[in-house]
């Protein structure tokens, strides 16, 4: 009878693998190459081939192919590869419960921001009125790309998240401040030398992307798309962070549409922010997962939140 422990094999109870070996396995699975996925997991070729082969042994099955360094996966390989990942997945997400557990134990708040919302007056006030009204809580500041931003509430890697909406059904806001959206192009582009843009001038013109994990209502908001005229975007070159998205726009591979703050927070060369006369403004906002909404230090920040909208505090303030 199986009892939980693992297989017996020749009267010999083999363990079931662990979490280590399994995530080495994925690595492998998505190198298919020894040493490559060695050097990204830092440790020896050697030492991966053993990992994997213990992976083998307590598994009973084969699960790759060796030729030299580079190997092939087996049909038990294929077959295990979907529940290796959602064991991992599993453990991961029971590691970012655990630890959003113990900092609502400790009164400990993870706060997620995106590009310049942390520098944001908006936000200052916000954490600024949370300190004064909790003194015992402790703040950590975590810069999130744009493929993680809401995922990190999903994931529990943050509790709480300034962003930039549209969000998805499972996350909810509190309004903190509106203001503006701008175009912005290549310093190169011969639109960018106009004082000011409409949306029809800028048709056409192809718009940066975003990875795959990024929810589209949120980047159909930012790109405009589709476009009052119910045309669609064109898009260029996909972006992970701000850094490459002004890297983009620089090369003249694309544009997008910033908040008017851009104009402070991102001046780079061979970039120009220009005024778009019929494009709707953009909100900032406080985000947190529904499920969560309760949980004592998320209700301390949303609280914080509402005094703070009560003041008045404006963007640029």
């Amino acid at each position: 009878m199986d009892d939980g422990r693992g297989p017996l094999h020749g009267g010999v109870r083999i363990e079931g693998p662990s979490i280590h070996q399994l995530r080495l396995y994925l690595t492998l699975c998505e190198e298919l190459h020894f040493g490559r996925a060695a050097a990204r997991l830092f440790i020896t070729q050697p030492a991966l081939s053993q990992q994997i082969r213990e992976l083998e042994k307590r598994l009973g099955v084969r699960v790759v192919e060796r030729t030299g360094r580079t190997v092939t996966l087996t049909g038990a390989g294929q077959a295990l590869l979907p529940e290796a990942q959602g064991a991992v997945a599993a453990v991961d997400r029971l590691r970012h419960v655990a630890d959003a557990q113990m900092r609502q134990a400790s009164g400990r708040l993870i706060v997620g921001t995106m590009g310049a919302e942390a520098s944001m007056a908006h936000t200052r006030a916000v954490l600024s009125l949370l300190q004064q009204r909790h003194p015992g809580t402790t703040v950590q500041l975590v810069n999130l790309g744009f493929g993680d931003h809401m995922a990190a509430l999903a994931q529990q890697e943050a509790d709480v998240v300034f962003l930039r909406p549209p969000v998805t059904d499972d996350i909810e806001t509190h309004h903190l401040a509106t203001e503006p959206r701008v175009a912005c192009l290549c310093a190169d582009h011969p639109l960018a030398k106009l004082p000011q843009l409409t949306l029809a001038q800028l048709s056409g013109i192809p718009v940066v992307d975003m990875p795959e994990q990024v929810p589209r209502l949120w980047w159909d908001f930012w790109a405009v798309d589709p476009r009052p005229d119910g045309n669609r975007v064109c898009y260029g070159p996909v972006v992970t962070d701000m850094e490459s998205l002004l890297h983009t726009v620089a090369a003249g591979e694309a544009m997008c549409f910033l908040p008017a703050a851009a104009r402070e927070y991102f001046q780079r060369p061979g970039i120009r922010y220009i005024d778009v006369v019929d494009l709707i403004p953009s909100t900032s906002a406080l985000a947190w997962s529904r499920r969560r909404r309760s949980e004592a230090t998320i209700r301390a920040i949303r609280h914080a939140a509402r005094e703070a909208t009560s003041r008045d505090c404006d963007v640029g303030a």
